[in-house]
């Protein structure tokens, strides 16, 4: 562990009695260098992990403490490899990942842990147990999801499945997890399957390309990673009545989340027949305020999951305010005049690890006032 303070003390004289009183201690203590390794960029996912995280970095509690810096690189291995490297170099505290690979990053990892750096995975894993861990519980969300879907369909017809960022635990694991539903549904058929990069717009892209030789009439259900609230646009703009879109398990985004509510109770609403379900956009957050503990010589749980807060319709609950009160309280649906972005996620609370953090850290990356 390394510890980057400098101290001057004194003492005073004390009453006339001759009592000696130690003075306060005068510290200046260096900042810790804290940084987000991020591999996927572009999507809403990631800008709101990012932005949360910031936040945190920015509170009253950190600011002083910390020196945060950002880096991403796409999806690829080596250059986040290298990424971290000079990170290391440059005399990382903490090093906050969203690993592209469970196995590419475990050398790298293992030297900054030798190195005396804290480093957190958040959402995917790898394999380097020195690292610290902050997630759901990936399989069972996968599995959660195809699991309504196809019984949503009444245990028979044919699904769309659109998948994440391949190569990637997470991928991997809801994967396995729909794998596990569909050996209890023989009667369920995947006709396509595409990778949708956990992105709105690759959604859309895909889709249109399974379009080109699948009608909707063939479709029963879809089954997508990211993209319900845009695969229902396409379905109302291809004449579909909101009413007989095709039930879809998905992702978290708000969008998605509003559409679930009753028809014309707010702006986009058609009761889409739906399950909603993702990993928390705090997780990052999560990983610094940890990895905080970590350096103050606190007892830190290698593997932190976060409670996976799946909604379908019939629970679906607006919150109008967007407060961790609200929140608290049951809804889960954030009002779209708070949160016009229908592609940002709904579920940006967590209230008893993060009371620091709510609507302004995710849309704004500030803490709360």
């Amino acid at each position: 562990m390394k510890w980057k303070t400098m101290a001057a003390a004194g003492l005073a004289l004390g009453t006339l009695f001759g009592a000696l009183v130690a003075a306060p201690v005068a510290q200046a203590a260096e900042k810790y260098k804290v940084f987000l390794a991020m591999s996927w960029i572009g999507n809403d996912w990631q800008t709101g992990a990012m932005n949360m995280v910031t936040a945190l970095s920015r509170h009253k509690d950190y600011i002083d403490k910390i020196d945060f810096s950002v880096q991403a690189s796409g999806d690829n291995a080596q250059r986040q490899i290298q990424q971290i490297n000079a990170m290391v170099q440059q005399g990382a505290d903490v090093i906050i990942v969203y690993p592209i690979s469970p196995t590419a990053l475990n050398q790298v990892i293992k030297n900054a842990c030798e190195r005396g750096v804290v480093v957190f995975t958040y959402d995917s894993v790898v394999e380097e147990p020195c690292a610290y861990h902050v997630g759901v519980d990936v399989e069972l969300g996968g599995y959660q999801r195809a699991k309504w879907l196809f019984t949503e369909m009444g245990g028979k017809g044919n699904v769309v499945e659109l998948t994440g960022a391949a190569g990637t635990s997470f991928d991997d694991r809801t994967n396995a997890g729909t794998a596990r539903a569909l050996k209890e549904f023989p009667d369920i058929k995947i006709i396509a399957s595409a990778n949708g990069q956990w992105s709105q717009a690759e959604a859309r892209v895909q889709m249109t390309k399974i379009l080109a030789t699948h009608t909707w009439d063939q479709i029963d259900g879809l089954l997508v990673q990211t993209g319900c609230g845009v695969l229902t646009d396409m379905q109302i703009e291809a004449g579909i009545a909101p009413t007989d879109v095709k039930p879809c398990g998905g992702e978290a985004a708000n969008g998605h989340r509003v559409k679930m509510l009753p028809m014309d109770s707010v702006p986009g609403a058609i009761g889409l027949r739906s399950f909603s379900s993702g990993s928390g956009v705090f997780g990052a957050a999560v990983a610094l305020k940890l990895a905080m503990k970590v350096l103050a010589g606190e007892q830190v749980a290698k593997s932190t999951t976060i409670t996976h807060s799946p909604i379908t319709t019939e629970t679906a609950k607006l919150c109008i305010e967007g407060t961790a009160a609200e929140i608290k309280a049951g809804c889960n649906v954030l009002n779209p005049e708070l949160m016009p972005n229908p592609f940002f996620y709904a579920d940006v609370f967590e209230p008893d690890l993060l009371p620091e953090l709510g609507l302004n850290a995710v849309l704004l990356a500030q803490p709360e006032p």
